[in-house]
């Protein structure tokens, strides 16, 4: 005797076999959009980069301004020097902190971006002459109110001025601590000093509370103290011999790190063992 159409049995092979096909098509269509998905991150990233070291307006051609304009290296943040052991254009530095050999572990007062692991090597992009550079763009980020802000602040060739920064990605309030995205607001920091003097190693750049005075403090975010302070966090995290203090003081010093770059070896640097809590 035929079945049912409405019997148990049918109903199951045919949700079954509709689960395999939707199971298909999905993931054709992920598999077949994962380039141009991954083509549009990488645009993205260098549109970020232009944009916060203001060279990027609607309708720039943002492949063409790149290649131009800006040169990516790899910087071992212990150092403050150049290694040619990664290349720039696939390094992944969210992975090299994962890596017990090219990161390391944060705690306590090291850790005032709650990151708990950091990398040793890092990407900055240098904009005009990669020997001296008009200007330094770092990749940064810590945590916020409610996530991890990811971002970029260009410096000046002097190692000290800043000249922008920006965020691409971050998890704060809109109409809050989203401001940190609001041109007007990331206009302030223009023409800011991180050092308080030529031989300070720790920065003095922060967010205020309220409103910002002197070369040193930008104004805090109206409602969203907490996202404020995970800002000055972040930035004083990595403009400190933590992050890319180093390798600014290079400039600060007027000494280029092309000058000081060692020559490359097939040996591993020593590297500190990691320790539970370290």
């Amino acid at each position: 005797m035929a079945q049912s159409n409405n019997s148990i049995k049918k109903i199951l092979i045919v949700a079954f076999a509709l689960c395999i096909v939707c199971s298909v098509i999905v993931s054709t269509a992920a598999v077949a959009l994962r380039p141009l998905q991954q083509l549009n991150q990488e645009l993205d990233r260098k549109t970020n980069i232009l944009s916060v070291a203001n060279l990027y307006e609607p309708g720039t051609d943002v492949e063409a301004a790149f290649s131009s304009e800006v040169t990516a290296r790899v910087v071992d943040m212990r150092t403050g020097e150049y290694t040619d052991r990664f290349d720039p254009a696939t390094f992944d530095h969210f992975q090299a902190a994962r890596d017990p050999a090219t990161g390391r572990t944060l705690s306590g007062e090291r850790d005032i971006a709650g990151l708990s692991r950091v990398e040793n090597f890092a990407t900055i992009y240098l904009v005009g002459d990669p020997s001296d550079p008009q200007q330094i763009i770092l990749p940064v980020r810590g945590q916020g109110l409610w996530g991890l802000m990811r971002g970029y602040m260009s410096v000046e060739g002097d190692g000290n001025t800043i000249i922008g920064i920006t965020y691409y990605e971050h998890s704060e309030t809109p109409g809050l601590g989203a401001e940190v995205n609001n041109p007007r607001w990331q206009a302030q920091w223009e023409g800011k000093e991180i050092f308080s003097d030529e031989d300070s190693v720790m920065p003095a750049i922060r967010v205020a509370r309220g409103a910002g005075t002197g070369e040193h403090e930008v104004d805090g975010l109206s409602g969203a103290t907490l996202t404020s302070k995970g800002v000055t966090n972040m930035v004083q995290f990595w403009l400190s011999p933590e992050g890319f203090g180093e390798y600014l003081a290079r400039f600060r010093a007027d000494i280029s790190p092309e000058d000081v770059q060692g020559a490359e070896t097939d040996l591993e640097p020593e590297l500190e063992p990691e320790t539970e809590g370290a």
